[in-house]
């Protein structure tokens, strides 16, 4: 397939090109790839952006989680802070109109390379969390899979002290500290083996996405009528991957994202536009 992507200007999104993307997704048994540029309207911001994490801050690798034992200290104090900011965002206008799509049987399943479980809290179904979840813990001992809310509740008995307040959390859950505090903060152990370490159920960067995991997101991707990218720049293979299959199976492509993207030659249809917007009035054009 010879893609010749369409792109949207910010400021006003075409309606000749919104009537294309809405003409791609009505004909249905599309699947939706989702970024984090989907939940910035939820307060989360992304890493790559404008305002992104990646400007600012070098975030938590794998390598360094397992080897350094202070570094995964840092980590979880940071993201003892910023986990109540997570918890509490909330679906944007965004995740509203995915789950909308679905129940109007045009959007099959879900793949998201975030881990703030909004697309799930909107009343989407069948969501593969590409990069696993921020509200799950797993033993790297035992492998016990834990409740993210009964561990706060954890380190919030035996940390009553600290809870430095902060503006703004990073992608992957966690706040900026000054490392003065981090000797203030205590870890706890696995509750179900009393080891550990404990880590969140999610990908860090560095880290491999499980094989399955990939594989079951090709099979969506193989047998979808359409694949629509929302909100990614599609800089890390992980998500881009999957565009290229599409290409390759000659499965349309539509792309809406604030900013250019890896993927831009790659789509039919390119929408620049802030998410926000356009997937609110996408729902409306194929309801029409």
């Amino acid at each position: 397939m010879t893609a010749v992507p369409t792109a949207v200007d910010p400021a006003a999104a075409d309606p000749g090109t919104l009537d294309a993307l809405a003409g791609l997704v009505g004909d249905g048994n599309t699947v939706v790839l989702s970024g984090a540029g989907l939940s910035t309207d939820s307060g989360i911001p992304d890493y790559r952006g404008a305002t992104g994490s990646l400007r600012r801050h070098t975030p938590m690798t794998y390598q360094t989680f397992l080897r350094d034992p202070r570094g995964r200290h840092r980590y979880w104090a940071r993201s003892f802070v910023g986990w109540p900011q997570i918890r509490e965002a909330r679906p944007n206008a965004g995740h509203a109109a995915v789950a909308d799509l679905q129940r109007a049987g045009l959007v099959g399943g879900v793949i998201t390379q975030n881990v703030d479980g909004l697309h799930q809290a909107a009343g989407a179904r069948d969501v593969l969390e590409l990069h696993g979840g921020l509200d799950r813990t797993v033993c790297l001992a035992c492998g016990d899979v834990a409740d993210r809310g009964q561990l706060h509740e954890r380190l919030r008995a035996v940390n009553p002290h600290f809870g430095p307040h902060v503006d703004e959390v990073n992608p992957d859950g966690d706040a900026e500290l000054p490392d003065e505090l981090l000797d203030g903060f205590v870890m706890v152990d696995c509750a179900a083996c009393g080891r550990g370490p404990l880590k969140p159920d999610v990908v860090f960067f560095g880290e491999t996405v499980p094989r399955d995991r990939v594989d079951t997101c090709f099979a969506m991707v193989e047998q979808a009528g359409s694949l629509l990218v929302l909100g990614s720049s599609l800089t890390v293979m992980s998500g881009y991957r999957f565009v290229l299959r599409a290409e390759k199976l000659g499965i349309p492509v539509g792309l809406v994202n604030l900013g250019p993207t890896r993927g831009d030659a790659k789509v039919d249809v390119r929408v620049d536009a802030p998410l926000g917007t356009v997937l609110p009035d996408l729902v409306r054009r194929v309801a029409a």
